[in-house]
């Protein structure tokens, strides 16, 4: 594979940076994920081109109104509008402790309301942590704010508390999450949180958080669990609507792959513990059973070739999963993660 170059992100940075977390009606700004993605994939000559195409579609970010203390964060968790409040607040803390000591404390925090934005939240935090690996620099720092204050800002829970249980993995557990009834499925969600805050009403699901845990070792949890999930995706994305649910299915909990190794021990445990929860819960509301030997049908695929397709597609969802989809299978070298980010390119390409 081509090497890594972060030459160009905080130029990236700068142009997306600065617009809202959110446009069009609630869509995420995959601005700054997306432009890191493409220079995990070695591709420099292609970030800031595609981040100021990118942001034409994007709105200004509002101004912080009202602070968040140290006292009273609790009051602000989930509420979208205080976004701008969350990322000076985590702007402060980020100055006053290294950023390592920051997301270890608010992981551990934030984790049970890791849903929050369909995952956007924790995967905005992964790609700044990874960022700042390659150079903390104030932008990169300040991409690491934004994403802690995307997730605390859309902080989301689903029904089910984890409880002391023994390591299961989600390849075993995913037979046993019930599937909410077609009653509830069939409803038309605008947005991906939508149909998850419909869980509320199906108590079968609430002891799915249960059912999967990390043991001692977490990379191998995260890649049983996206493996899991790309299979998820093949054989439930249908439409644009699924294609975009499943593909975070996979980048949601790879995004704990960036951010596990600076977490103790116990936040980790307890972040991963929540992302399969997320998971199971796009599986109860939107998923179909996977069947792998269907699924690998569709074929493998050259790791450049495929990041040439995502790029040549410019949707963001096929950047960001193509890179997340290459890098877990760096580790788990199955052909399901490149059959599936082929599909996503493919689909996505059609769709524009």
């Amino acid at each position: 594979m081509t090497p890594i170059n972060y030459d160009v992100l905080d130029e990236a940075l700068a142009i997306v940076g600065p617009a809202g977390c959110e446009y069009g009606g609630g869509l995420a700004n995959h601005g700054p994920m997306a432009s890191e993605a493409l220079c995990a994939m070695g591709r420099p000559d292609a970030v800031v081109s595609w981040a100021r195409k990118y942001s034409d579609k994007l709105e200004p970010r509002p101004a912080a109104y009202n602070r968040i203390r140290l006292g009273d964060w609790r009051e602000a968790l989930g509420d979208g509008d205080r976004f701008p409040d969350w990322s000076a607040f985590f702007a402060n803390q980020l100055k006053e402790r290294p950023w390592a000591a920051v997301l270890d404390d608010w992981t551990a925090r934030l984790a049970p309301g890791i849903a929050a934005a369909a995952t956007h939240g924790a995967i905005r935090v992964g790609h700044a942590v990874r960022s700042l690996g390659h150079g903390e620099t104030p932008a990169r720092l300040g991409e690491l704010a934004d994403g802690l204050a995307y997730l605390a800002a859309r902080y989301q829970l689903l029904p089910g508390s984890p409880r002391p249980t023994a390591p299961s993995t989600a390849s075993e557990a995913l037979a046993r999450v019930a599937l909410a009834p077609r009653e509830l499925r069939k409803r038309n969600f605008g947005l991906i949180t939508q149909g998850l805050d419909a869980l509320a009403e199906f108590h079968e699901f609430a002891s799915a958080v249960n059912l999967a845990a990390p043991g001692d070792d977490r990379s191998a949890f995260i890649s049983d669990l996206t493996e899991t999930f790309a299979h998820v995706y093949l054989s439930s994305a249908r439409n644009f609507f699924t294609t975009i649910v499943f593909i975070h299915s996979v980048t949601g909990p790879s995004a704990l792959r960036l951010i596990a190794p600076h977490l103790s021990r116990s936040t980790a445990d307890l972040a991963l513990r929540y992302v399969w929860q997320t998971c199971a819960a796009l599986y109860s509301m939107f998923g179909t059973p996977a069947s792998s030997n269907e699924s690998l049908r569709i074929g493998d695929r050259a790791i450049e070739d495929l990041f040439d397709a995502a790029i040549a597609c410019g949707d963001e969802h096929a950047i960001k999963f193509s890179e997340a989809c290459a890098r877990e299978h760096g580790l788990n070298p199955k052909p399901v993660y490149l059959a599936a980010a082929s599909h996503a390119v493919a689909f996505l390409s059609g769709a524009k």
